[in-house]
């Protein structure tokens, strides 16, 4: 066995050694996803012509969540949408009914349409209905619908409702689209997903552009990101060394600071990259330097101040 092949194996070893001792505290995983092919209706996502996709088109459930994470002190859950049907924001809340594991779940209603707040108000009603996700999904336009003066408002009342935002893409115009919606409404606390697989734009101009949008963004404490979908692919193949990824991460975490940013797996969209256990720990290897006290914030007191979830079960953790 020559050294290379001694380092791959080792490291394959380690990214399947999931215990106790790896989560000395509770965590708050701040970003799956829930859906079923087999339902009747089947799903918008992912799509039905992705059937022979063995990674992602089956089942996406809380027990086999619970398998893979055997061993890890996974507290809760919030799960995101993955989803532009009305009706799977309620499919979603029904399980949540009968899975403390979920302590909530951010929806997708279409602010600027004629009944958003009425679907707002009707899901509003379950506290673990915790906001909607917004960005280029399923044809939108982000970026140019901050601009409508029906979309802003829509986000006011949602706002105002103590619920919040999650953007799903974070290119420089929708960076931006945050700071102008943020600025129309200050009270929206808002949680960027993914920040860390979005490439930087390589022209100078454009990546300090888009650096003082982030910092703009920084500057205004409702504002979140999670530290997910790290892992990416280059020429084919996926790393996993820590290193590869540190400079971006050492970015992100320079500009937000350790109060601002959270835990996220991206479960099961992430075994498009790695397995779980790579996932979880390449945000562990980086965070676990920081200290006790910044692994906290990290896995889950940050968390609670992003979405104020549900504490659902004893084990849940809660701020004094």
């Amino acid at each position: 066995m020559n050294r290379r092949t001694f380092l791959g194996f080792a490291a394959s070893s380690a990214a399947m050694d999931l215990s106790a001792k790896d989560s000395p505290m509770p965590i708050i995983d701040t970003h799956i996803h829930l859906f079923d092919p087999t339902r009747p209706q089947g799903i918008p996502w992912p799509e039905m012509d992705k059937k022979d996709d063995e990674v992602l088109y089956r089942p996406a459930l809380p027990d086999r969540y619970r398998q893979l994470t055997k061993g890890l002190r996974i507290a809760g859950v919030i799960e995101v949408e993955c989803s532009p049907w009305l009706e799977d924001n309620q499919w979603v809340l029904d399980i949540a009914a009968h899975d403390t594991l979920i302590v909530g779940t951010v929806g997708d209603l279409e602010p600027g349409k004629p009944d958003f707040r009425k679907h707002l108000e009707r899901f509003h009603r379950n506290p673990l209905f915790r906001g909607i996700r917004c960005g280029n999904l399923w044809g939108r336009d982000f970026h140019g619908d901050v601009s409508r003066e029906d979309y802003v408002s829509d986000i006011k009342a949602l706002a105002d409702a103590g619920l919040g935002l999650d953007t799903a893409d974070q290119s420089t115009p929708n960076v931006e689209a945050v700071v102008r919606i943020t600025d129309k409404v200050p009270n929206l606390r808002v949680v960027l997903d993914h920040l860390p697989q979005t490439d930087p734009p390589d022209e100078a101009g454009a990546r300090k552009e888009r650096t003082t949008f982030l910092r703009e963004l920084a500057a205004r404490p409702q504002i979140y990101v999670k530290l997910s979908e790290i892992l990416r692919r280059v020429n084919g193949k996926v790393p996993i060394d820590l290193e590869f990824y540190r400079s971006r991460l050492d970015e992100i975490w320079e500009i937000f600071g350790e109060d601002r940013i959270l835990f996220g797996s991206d479960w099961p969209n992430s075994d498009r990259w790695g397995s779980f256990q790579e996932v979880f720990n390449l945000a562990r290897d980086y965070v676990r330097t920081k200290g006790n006290a910044v692994e906290e914030k990290f896995y889950w007191k940050n968390s609670i101040r992003a979405y104020k979830w549900v504490k659902r079960t004893a084990d849940q953790p809660e701020l004094m």
